[in-house]
């Protein structure tokens, strides 16, 4: 697959794994410009995460409109 233009890390085990990070899944997905534009560290998308997503309004604001458009310009 020579031709990947985004990876989708989702949830900690990915980012863990292939960042290397040890951080907590929300500092990582918090610095989630610092791994565009190849790669994006996402939380996982679980009806279960009601809670996260309710602490941490940021991600819907600023990281999914990214994962949108990133996706959006890698299928174009």
């Amino acid at each position: 697959m020579p031709h990947i233009q985004l990876t989708l890390l989702i949830g900690s085990h990915a980012q863990q794994h292939y960042l290397g990070t040890r951080e907590s899944l929300t500092a990582t997905v918090r610095r989630f410009a610092d791994f565009l534009p190849a790669v994006l560290p996402l939380v996982h998308p679980s009806p279960l995460n009601f809670r996260w997503l309710a602490k941490n309004p940021w991600y819907e604001a600023e990281v999914l409109p990214q994962l949108r458009q990133r996706v959006r310009a890698a299928l174009a």
